[in-house]
């Protein structure tokens, strides 16, 4: 019996390796399963098969029954976009690249606001809740009923009883210590709750690998925020194990609200099915001559590798200056090669981590990319005042793109995110000041050398950094 589990367990090994060559989306990601599907195949191939799918057909499959039903109101809604479209220069054609990724172009007459962590954030989603008059959409990744959660959760109950339409999606995974019961002290008139299940239908059973990463506020079609926070106490620095807590988010009013709109109500289809028509999809531009801003959302049901290619050709535009926040650092190829040509033509490129990470294999691996960049001039910050959070990328003194986008192969692959790039050297110039602050809480470290130190810590680092494209 022992023998014959042995020998099924390498023949599957054998049939998911040949699966693993013909879906997996990187050759480092089809090399990694490879061999850990023929090596270790009895622990390999049930991980495989829950963890190894990188494309989530379902939600295509579901948004393109529902796109009889919304191709009217969008249609409608994209002339009146026309006026207010940012148009491609000749002599940048990397912004083709970026609009037909985005599936949208930059569009003017936008007010943004850069909010700085947890308190400054939750504050201005409040007020703009309070100012709501037809509907509130409310979607966070992790969503926790504690003292944070359940202030939101009385306001947007007050509300609905005031007659406004609230929706609240939460990713079923990220949020799984909101029990059933929890989430159903959020259901009264006015109120629908739906989980994002990335299980939903026969086929996706397994399917456990992916996450809706997404946390998107949308207020009537005309106010959105975005960025890294999600809604619990932690994320106002009241956990004892990662405090003080540092975030990012961003406030948008204007037309590209109505994108990040866009992008909450396919998601709303995958979770419940249902084609939302009391919302407003005219843009409402705060002024003519407001910031051109892009919302983007990215994810495993794209066709094309959606945020790796934006951050490559954004990063390729760069002359002057890359400033990358992350807290978890495991770039793809493609980005590297982008990093490696940025420092090559001269152009500055920081990189700022935690020095503290809620992720041990995640802080391993990194410092195989941060030596290697380093070693071409790149500078190294550590982040020293607690756990930093926050996803941002400036670009020259030109752009600034604030989301909650890691770079790492579970933001660039597997998790659905959304972005908001701001190409306004006002703005750039606010996130420049925020971050040279994070610079002078953190410790230089552009001397780090993975080559000088201890065996025990190179084998670590190389190791996670071989397993990073399988998780």
């Amino acid at each position: 019996m022992i023998a014959f589990i042995v020998a099924l367990s390498f023949i599957l090994g054998i049939v998911s390796a040949v699966h693993a060559i013909l879906e997996t989306r990187t050759p480092q990601g089809a090399i990694a399963w490879v061999v850990c599907l023929l090596v270790f195949p009895i622990v390999s191939v049930p991980a495989y098969w829950v963890l190894g799918r990188s494309r989530f057909h379902g939600y295509v499959n579901a948004w393109q029954e529902a796109s009889d039903a919304i191709r009217k109101p969008l249609d409608e809604a994209l002339e009146e976009f026309k006026p207010l479209q940012v148009q491609a220069p000749e002599s940048m054609p990397e912004y083709a690249a970026i609009t037909r990724l985005a599936n949208f172009q930059f569009v003017t007459g936008n007010h943004t606001e850069l909010l700085i962590d947890g308190q400054n954030t939750f504050e201005s989603i409040e007020a703009g809740i309070e100012a709501a008059t037809d509907y509130v959409l409310f979607q966070f990744y992790i969503l926790r009923l504690d003292g944070v959660g359940n202030r939101f959760k009385e306001q947007l109950i007050r509300k609905a009883r005031e007659g406004v339409k609230v929706l609240v999606l939460y990713d079923e995974l990220g949020s799984s210590s909101l029990a059933k019961e929890n989430a159903a002290s959020l259901v009264a008139p006015n109120i629908s709750v739906r989980p994002f299940n990335t299980r939903q239908g026969r086929r996706n059973r397994f399917q456990l690998n992916f996450r809706n990463h997404r946390k998107i506020v949308v207020v009537d079609g005309r106010v959105a925020w975005l960025g890294g926070l999600n809604v619990g106490d932690d994320y106002l620095g009241l956990d004892p194990k990662l405090s003080p807590w540092r975030d990012t988010h961003m406030r948008i009013e204007g037309p590209a609200a109505v994108t990040a709109q866009a992008i909450f109500v396919s998601d709303w289809y995958w979770a419940a099915r249902e084609f939302l028509d009391f919302l407003s999809w005219r843009p409402y531009p705060t002024e003519a001559a407001g910031k051109p801003a892009l919302v983007l959302g990215s994810g495993p049901a794209d066709e094309l590798e959606t945020a790796s290619l934006f951050f490559t050709t954004v990063l390729n535009l760069a002359r002057e200056r890359i400033w990358i926040a992350t807290p978890y650092f495991i770039p793809d190829e493609a980005t590297m090669v982008a990093l490696r040509l940025a420092l090559l033509r001269g152009t500055e490129v920081r990189i700022l981590t935690p020095r503290l990470n809620d992720n041990w294999f995640v802080r391993q691996a990194a410092n195989v990319y941060l030596s290697e960049l380093a070693d071409m001039g790149a500078r190294i910050f550590f982040y020293e005042k607690g756990f930093m959070h926050q996803k941002v990328v400036l670009i020259d003194s030109a752009a600034a793109i604030i989301g909650t986008v890691n770079f790492d192969n579970r933001s660039f692959r597997l998790n659905f995110e959304v972005s908001g790039a701001v190409a306004d050297s006002e703005f750039a110039n606010q996130v420049e000041t925020m971050l040279e602050q994070d610079f002078g809480n953190s410790t230089e470290a552009s001397d780090y050398r993975l080559r000088d130190q201890p065996f025990l810590d190179r084998l670590q680092a190389r190791t996670a950094a071989l397993l990073a494209p399988v998780l």
